[in-house]
């Protein structure tokens, strides 16, 4: 990528660092191992790599920011919840080992705990919630980080 944007600088002004993801998967102490039947595990998340052109469509996270980071690191299985709309509040609900835990995003960057996640699905989507995925939830959390910086 360098390379190429040195060849043609108007075409890649400004380069991405194509390691910078893995760097600080890293440097947080991530791991991951391929299984026999060819997928990834990132200890926990299992996908199947796939080629570039597959890739294309998938959605990116919008920052690697260290805040960021930090809200979606988190222990136990844990499902995101937003409005239907998708503009927030961001709430989690974190299951590990039998303990239940739910949590709202604050506008001080950090989980808060709340009553706001009814128990069951069913519950959750009559109140007018919506489950999303993680790299939707880092991306809303990154939206909350910006808007507090300004």
């Amino acid at each position: 990528m360098a390379e190429f944007g040195a060849q043609n600088p108007a075409a890649v002004p400004d380069p991405p660092d194509l390691y910078e993801p893995l760097v600080l998967f890293y440097e947080r102490g991530g791991e991951f191992f391929r299984d026999n039947a060819g997928f990834l595990d990132l200890t926990g998340v299992a996908f199947r790599p796939g080629t570039l052109r597959g890739h294309l469509g998938t959605p990116s996270l919008s920052t690697l920011s260290g805040t960021v980071l930090d809200a979606v690191d988190a222990e136990g299985r844990v499902s995101y919840y937003t409005t239907a709309d998708g503009h927030g509040p961001l709430m989690r609900r974190r299951e590990l080992r039998g303990d239940r835990c739910d949590d709202l995003f604050s506008r001080d960057l950090q989980w808060e705990p709340t009553d706001r996640i009814p128990g069951s699905a069913e519950e959750a989507k009559d109140a007018g919630l919506v489950t999303i995925d993680e790299i939707a939830a880092a991306n809303l959390i990154g939206v909350i980080v910006n808007t507090a910086a300004r």
